[in-house]
């Protein structure tokens, strides 16, 4: 199946977008930290790296400083930074939900904590020489892997 279909369909279309630096082991341990808590697969995931993600932020008139940030694309909506992470958290459901808490946090101060970690993401995680290669049974939620 080709993306553009994928992103047509219906259903790829109406479910969240998580968009991550595909060769930051930090970004590439949240994305299985939500895949092994997404029970409902409702997430579908693409490295800032790919034609895909490239092509559907495009859209968005994103800017390139956001490209170091989680992403998250849900019903038309583009969340960055740590209102990104809080919506993940809250669509995971169940104790995911508490993290809603840290709204009382001014963005700005959440944001710039957030900044802190992605400036030191690679030195302090690692770095990998290419995007992750999804295993075959979660290869149809990985947009960019088609």
């Amino acid at each position: 199946m080709d993306v553009e279909r994928l992103v047509a369909n219906s259903e790829v279309a109406d479910t969240p977008i998580i968009f991550f630096d595909g060769v930051c082991n930090l970004c590439n341990s949240a994305v299985n930290f939500v895949i092994d808590r997404d029970t409902d697969k409702q997430f579908h995931f693409a490295s800032l790296q790919s034609d895909f993600a490239k092509g559907k932020l495009d859209q968005y008139q994103v800017d390139p400083s956001l490209l170091q940030s989680i992403l998250l694309l849900k019903k038309g909506r583009l969340y960055h930074k740590s209102g990104a992470a809080l919506e993940i958290g809250m669509l995971l459901g169940g104790p995911w939900r508490l993290l809603l808490v840290f709204k009382i946090i001014p963005k700005f101060i959440r944001d710039f904590i957030y900044d802190w970690i992605a400036k030191n993401r690679y030195r302090w995680f690692g770095k990998r020489e290419t995007c992750r290669v999804p295993t075959p049974d979660l290869k149809e939620r990985f947009l960019d892997s088609y």
